[in-house]
């Protein structure tokens, strides 16, 4: 789960599929971890139905710099970010847009699962695999501590809001094929992972697709 270089930056949306790269693949319950050139796009897809993935940027010139759920929800004035949103860091720079959007309800609430999550809801002390964890592998060549990765932006996850503000996780909306378009408004390190709590996945885990354009 070390970072790589991106394919090639491919400016116009109709370019032959041929050029492309194929799409990577993340099993169920692990994560990966890359480089966005700035320009660059990043395309998520579920393969199956209601699949979560949890993503994380740092800015490649200075890692303090963070992907920022406040200051998004903030300058977007919405809790639910689609296309034509923009992602903004820590220091009020955006991050990444939202180009395209097949599925439309995703989460920014959320912090990732993490292993003391687990064990805290199932009061239990056993291992459980987690996006948390697999965030901090995939930024481990970086050199920053695991409390950094603060709250990410959960692709596909359907987190519901009532009027007196309970929350509550129900299944996610996306189905087999779906997919969000991102661009990288300046270099960044990416984590993402195939979300590993059950529940948030329709009670199953399942794999994600990415592929840079």
């Amino acid at each position: 789960m070390s970072f790589h270089e991106g394919a090639g930056n491919f400016a116009e949306q109709a370019v032959e599929v041929s050029r492309l790269s194929p799409f990577c693949r993340i099993p169920a319950q692990q994560g990966a971890g890359f480089r966005m050139s700035k320009g660059q796009k990043l395309r998520v897809v579920t393969p199956e139905d209601m699949q979560v993935a949890d993503l994380f940027c740092y800015a490649v010139s200075d890692v303090t710099e963070t992907l920022s759920s406040g200051r998004s929800i903030d300058y977007n004035d919405t809790i639910y970010l689609t296309q034509g949103h923009d992602l903004y860091s820590n220091r009020s720079n955006v991050m990444l847009s939202v180009l395209q959007d097949s599925c439309g309800r995703h989460d920014f609430l959320m912090t990732p699962c993490s292993l003391r999550m687990f064990q805290i809801v199932s009061g239990s002390s056993h291992y459980h695999p987690s996006c948390h964890e697999n965030l901090v592998r995939a930024f481990q060549e970086l050199g920053v501590e695991g409390d950094t990765v603060g709250t990410t932006f959960n692709l596909f996850m359907n987190v519901a809001v009532d009027s007196l503000g309970l929350i509550s996780i129900q299944p996610p909306l996306a189905r087999a094929g779906d997919y969000i378009l991102l661009q990288a408004q300046m270099d960044l390190h990416v984590g993402l992972t195939a979300c590993s709590h059950p529940e948030t996945n329709h009670f199953h885990c399942k794999p994600i697709h990415y592929r840079l354009e």
